[in-house]
């Protein structure tokens, strides 16, 4: 039986006037995969109003959705912290174009019912692959209920802990640990879809954005719980720039793929300047240091750094899980998968290892040609 290919990537969203043109130097390699798995990162809509909780209301053209799939994208999450942001109307518009474009939505739904349901993709072979879909860092009801649209929630509870409990007022350790509810339902979620694939894939839409390498507990938590309850991989995304990734249990924990087509802030603002102009973004201007350094930047320089996540299946089942390099440029934002002899392929792969370990994980990482073994 031949070897089937799975690609994964991060967050998406292209939005300009040749949509195709993001994707003009990784296009055919996605293509040439069997199957095709990204974060849809913002709304698919030209309707609709802001929602007053989004703090950065993203959309694109529906022109996006034929895009994407001429792109070469195949099963998409929608459980992410932008799900509702030009409401209802826009939510559903998302849904409606997606569908009619060919790609499968997971991780969003009418009601939680809907939300929490996998996908399941059959390869040619018979290869089944299911996919569910979670957002940690969702806007206040965002997520989705029994009467109202949204994401699949796994949220996550934060304290702050004095380092020296009598002294009110000195520095706290920050803690969090997953929403006991939406916890529950994943690892349901997991069981009940287990013995209907062959492979079982996890996304999280999680994490601490734009600050280097660090992993929220909640996230180790809701990772493991995950592995250990069926999935054969978790694939986080989210935070805009590389995180970790861990072997457990000899399964592949991808704690944040970055972005990947993704545009610069001034294209979802109609030409403002997003981040560098908005007051409400200074807290997140404090979290990289190379907004400090680089006050024009849109995005810090990290985010120029990210991956493609690649599974080769043999016979149903896992082969190996490596990752490919990935250069999104500075200025056009486009996204050029790195070969060995470019200087920026050890550049990436020193960077993950440096966060990798950063964050007490061993580091499991093997260069072969062009890609990096992690299994």
């Amino acid at each position: 039986m031949s070897e089937k290919v799975l690609i994964f990537v991060g967050d998406t969203a292209p939005k300009r006037p040749d949509m195709d043109s993001i994707f003009c130097k990784t296009a055919d390699y996605l293509n040439s995969a069997d199957l095709v798995f990204g974060q849809l990162e913002a709304v698919v809509s030209e309707v609709g109003a802001p929602a007053c909780q989004s703090r950065l209301p993203l959309r694109i053209y529906p022109s996006a959705g034929p895009c994407l799939k001429k792109a070469g994208f195949d099963v998409m999450s929608n459980a992410g912290n932008h799900v509702l942001d030009w409401g209802f109307d826009g939510y559903y518009r998302t849904m409606q174009v997606m569908a009619e474009s060919g790609i499968k939505i997971v991780g969003a739904g009418d009601n939680i019912d809907e939300a929490r349901k996998p996908v399941i993709s059959v390869l040619d072979d018979g290869t089944r692959v299911g996919f569910l879909a979670y957002c940690s860092i969702l806007p206040q009801d965002y997520w989705a209920l029994p009467d109202r649209p949204g994401a699949n929630p796994m949220r996550a509870i934060t304290a702050a802990v004095p380092n020296e409990h009598d002294q009110p007022g000195t520095p706290v350790t920050i803690y969090t640990w997953p929403h006991p509810k939406d916890l529950k339902n994943m690892i349901e979620d997991i069981e009940t879809l287990r013995p209907k694939v062959d492979i079982l894939v996890v996304s999280q839409h999680w994490g601490i954005h734009f600050t280097p390498a660090v992993i929220a507990d909640y996230q180790r938590y809701v990772g493991h719980f995950a592995l250990d309850a069926g999935a054969d991989i978790v694939v986080g995304h989210h935070s805009h720039i590389l995180k970790g990734i861990e072997v457990y249990k000899g399964k592949v924990l991808a704690y944040s793929l970055a972005n990947f087509a993704t545009e610069g802030p001034a294209a979802y603002f109609e030409g403002k300047r997003g981040l560098l102009n908005d007051s409400r973004h200074d807290d997140i201007r404090k979290l990289n240091e190379d907004f400090k350094k680089n006050p024009k930047r849109t995005m810090p320089y990290d985010s120029c750094k990210t991956i493609m996540l690649k599974m080769v299946l043999k016979d149903k089942k896992i082969k190996s899980v490596s990752y490919l390099p990935v250069w999104i440029d500075d200025d056009t934002f486009i996204p050029e998968i790195i070969t060995a002899d470019d200087p920026r392929f050890d550049e990436i792969n020193k960077y993950m290892y440096d966060i990798t370990v950063s964050q007490e994980i061993e580091p499991n990482f093997t260069v072969e040609g062009n890609e990096v073994k992690v299994i």
